[in-house]
């Protein structure tokens, strides 16, 4: 009879610490084309995973091939960094007026930023950060540092 009740309890301890694990926010795999988390991508020619750790969160974006093109870091509005991570790591650009292109896809946004892609006619990307918040990006801003 013992051995039920700890079979029992056993089993629910590892159902509820499965549970905790799933719906905990991934630590590792930036850099990854195809890391083990979710794709919160807002495009469907785009591939977005978020990672937190030790209160900072990270933002990258792939294209739909799986290329790595950026990544950024950030804890809140005025603390955003461009990350040395993808190829187009260089392109990260910051809206602060009306220089958002017509062809830009969001591909991301919560509360505190919005992630917006231009591709480029040489097959790069462009990179734009607004605030998580802006109705209309091209009147927005937020530095990178």
């Amino acid at each position: 009879m013992r051995s039920i009740y700890r079979r029992a309890l056993v089993s629910t301890l590892l159902l509820a610490s499965a549970s905790a694990f799933a719906a905990a926010s991934p630590t590792t795999g930036l850099g990854q084309s195809w890391p083990n988390a979710s794709d919160v991508s807002a495009s469907p020619g785009y591939h977005v995973y978020v990672f937190e750790k030790q209160g900072v969160r990270y933002v990258q974006v792939n294209d739909a091939a799986g290329t790595v093109r950026g990544a950024v870091a950030y804890t809140d509005p005025d603390t955003v960094l461009d990350l040395p991570i993808g190829v187009d790591a260089a392109n990260w650009v910051t809206v602060a007026d009306n220089t958002v292109p017509a062809a830009t896809q969001q591909v991301y946004q919560d509360d505190t930023v919005t992630v917006i892609v231009a591709p480029q006619p040489d097959g790069s990307a462009r990179m734009m950060l607004a605030p998580g918040e802006c109705d209309n990006p091209a009147q927005c801003s937020i530095r990178v540092q």
